[in-house]
């Protein structure tokens, strides 16, 4: 243990350094376990139910995510709102961010949600949609080094290119669920409908990756206010949807159809309501997780995230694979490996 000299009636003597107490250290550590906790747990409960509903309706796209950014509005609000003296109407409270920062990242993240729940309806199967959607690391990566500046090592590109190699050979192996009396050769039309699918997965993954580096700068420049990001960038969403009324309506309407959805009413809404608890579960972890580290680390987590849920989504629903798409699967979460114990990006500016 290191020590300290110090001056006692002019004799020089020797006092231990404390160092880290305990009582200091198991907040932060219990902060960053809860944290994690609620991303890899959360997150993961989230995907269960949502395979669940879209396998009940593959065009629940729009409900859901409207259902998604309401709910966790809708809880939020009371946090920030403030009843004035002598006012009858309440007001929100005054932000750490200023709105049109908000605005952005509302743009930005629901049409990267509605991207994602809408794929699955152009025959995507789910476990391309996540390993696909494991690729933001390079995004991440893109951005850091074309808008913040940021270097990378050889080890760190290499890891990246594999992680980009095992999406696109995973993209390309689309495994059929077909059963074996039926054709598994996909015809014009599937090969057109799948394209689509693909085209909206690239959109919502660079759209991702740009609103995760606005977040780090937000809250650098801001502070960990991660909170107001989730209340705000749900609540200023909901307009959005005025525009996608009839679909929302159409997926709303297809849970209490048990023709449509396969299982009672009831089942149905409470699967529903589970997708709603565990997406703000897994909202709150990712946000706060952003607020502390950079969106690079955040992406990783993300990653190792994703790769529970693609074993648990073929062993639980029995989902299509092969071994193109395995391999994909397998360079996507070892090349995001790879980038962690690579070490941390440099910084342009950084003097050597």
């Amino acid at each position: 243990m290191s020590k300290r000299r110090k001056e006692a009636n002019g004799v020089p003597t020797t006092v231990a350094d404390p160092g880290l107490r305990l009582s200091q250290a198991a907040p932060a550590l219990l902060d960053f376990s809860s944290i994690l906790s609620m991303v890899l747990g959360g997150c993961c409960l989230n995907v269960w139910a949502y395979e669940q509903l879209l396998n009940m309706n593959a065009r629940i796209g729009s409900a859901l995510t409207f259902s998604q950014v309401a709910f966790i509005a809708l809880q939020g609000l009371p946090a920030f709102l403030t009843f004035p003296a002598g006012s009858l109407l309440p007001r929100l409270k005054p932000r750490q961010v200023p709105l049109q920062d908000w605005a952005v990242q509302v743009l930005l993240l629901t049409t990267s949600q509605l991207m994602n729940n809408w794929a699955f309806a152009y025959k995507v199967p789910l476990t391309i949609l996540i390993v696909f959607r494991s690729a933001g690391l390079a995004v991440s990566m893109i951005f850091g080094f074309v808008l913040a500046g940021r270097r990378y090592t050889i080890m760190q590109v290499v890891s990246v290119i594999i992680v980009s190699a095992g999406v696109i050979l995973a993209t390309l192996a689309r495994p059929t669920s077909a059963p074996k009396k039926q054709s598994a050769v996909m015809t014009e039309d599937d090969v057109h409908t799948y394209t689509i699918g693909i085209s909206m997965l690239v959109t919502s993954l660079v759209l991702s990756g740009f609103l995760g580096l606005l977040q780090e700068r937000t809250y650098k420049k801001y502070g960990p206010c991660w909170k107001e990001g989730v209340f705000y960038t749900h609540f200023l969403s909901l307009p959005v949807f005025l525009f996608l009324i009839k679909d929302v309506r159409q997926g709303l309407s297809s849970l209490s159809d048990s023709k449509t959805s396969h299982t009672s009413a009831l089942a149905s809404w409470l699967i529903l309501a589970g997708n709603l608890f565990s997406q703000l579960i897994c909202v709150s972890g990712v946000n706060k997780l952003s607020s502390q580290v950079s969106s690079v680390s955040t992406n990783l987590v993300l990653t190792a995230r994703k790769a529970i849920s693609l074993c648990f989504s073929v062993w639980w629903f029995g989902n299509a694979w092969n071994a193109e798409l395995g391999l994909g699967a397998l360079m996507v979460f070892l090349g995001s490996l790879l980038f962690t114990v690579s070490g941390p990006p440099k910084n342009k500016d950084k003097k050597e």
